[in-house]
C-alpha cells in the first residue's frame, strides 16, 4: 500500500488541495492525518470538513485541542493567540466535539503516528535534534513512527545509536528504527514554501518526502480579508 502522510494543515485550505490532488495522481492508497488541522490560517472549518470527508485516520494535535476548548490561551505567542481565537469562532459546537474526541496516538498496521512526540503526547514536546527523539525511540513499538508539530521535515534513525538527516527519499532498512516528521502542509517553516507532506510505500519499504506547490496569493489573501495578522500570510511565503 503508499500511505499519504500529512499534518500541520494550520486552515490552509488551498495548500491542502493541493496536496490531497497530488496523492491522488501519485495513487496513494490510504491517507493518514497527524493533526492540526486548524489554526493561523484562515479557513479552519472547511480544512477539518476537507479532511473528514476523505474518511482517512486522524490524530490530535496541540491547535486542535485549543480550538476545541474554551480554556484560556495562555503562554502562546500573539499570532497563535489571535489565530486561535479565530478558529474557535468559526468551528461548529460538533466540530469542537469531534476535535476533541480524536486520539493522541494510533498504530496503523505496522507503523504508528503521533503529532510530537511518543514520551509524552500530551505536553506537545518539539522534536529538534536526536536527542530529543531518543526520549521518544524508548517509547515507540513500531519500526516506524510519523510525526509533525515542528513543520521541518526530518528524520530519525535508531540503530545502535539516533542519527538525523533531512532526507528527500529513505529506503527502510531491517534491524532500524525510524522517527520521521513529515513537514507541513499547511505552513512550512524549513525555508521552502511549498507545502510537505511524505508517501510511504509499504511494500517497497520506501518513504518519499513531497513539496506541492499551491495558489500562496489565494491563501495570503483569505488570510489579510479575514483580519488575520499580516505577518501570518507572510509567513506562508518566507516558510520560517
Amino acid at each position: 500500500m503508499k500511505f499519504g502522510i500529512f499534518g500541520d494543515i494550520h486552515s490552509n485550505l488551498e495548500a491542502l488541495e493541493a496536496v490531497l490532488e497530488d496523492m491522488q495522481e501519485q495513487k496513494v492508497t490510504q491517507a493518514v492525518c497527524l493533526g492540526d488541522i486548524v489554526g493561523y490560517n484562515a479557513s479552519p472549518s472547511e480544512c477539518l470538513e476537507l479532511v473528514r470527508g476523505i474518511g482517512c485516520p486522524i490524530i490530535k494535535g496541540n491547535h486542535d485541542e485549543d480550538a476545541s476548548e474554551d480554556w484560556p490561551l495562555q503562554d502562546i505567542n500573539e499570532l497563535a493567540l489571535m489565530s486561535m481565537e479565530y478558529s474557535r469562532s468559526h468551528l461548529t459546537d460538533e466540530q469542537k466535539k469531534f476535535l476533541r474526541g480524536l486520539p493522541m496516538y494510533k498504530q496503523i498496521g505496522h507503523f504508528s503516528v503521533v503529532h510530537s512526540t511518543l514520551d509524552n503526547p500530551v505536553h506537545w514536546h518539539y522534536v529538534f535534534t536526536a536527542e530529543d527523539a531518543a526520549r521518544s525511540f524508548v517509547h515507540q513499538r513500531t519500526q516506524i513512527c510519523f510525526h509533525g508539530h515542528t513543520h521541518v521535515p526530518h528524520l530519525f534513525v535508531k540503530d545502535s545509536a539516533v542519527h538525523e538527516f533531512s532526507f528527500k527519499r529513505v529506503v527502510v532498512q531491517d534491524g532500524k528504527q525510524y522517527f520521521v516528521n513529515v513537514g507541513s502542509v499547511g505552513q512550512p517553516r524549513d525555508g521552502d514554501w511549498r507545502s510537505a507532506y511524505a508517501i510511504y510505500d509499504s511494500v517497497q519499504k520506501v518513504i518519499e518526502l513531497r513539496r506541492v506547490p499551491y495558489d500562496l496569493a489565494k491563501a495570503q489573501a483569505k488570510i489579510l480579508e479575514a483580519g488575520l495578522p499580516d505577518r501570518l500570510a507572510e509567513r506562508l511565503a518566507n516558510a520560517v
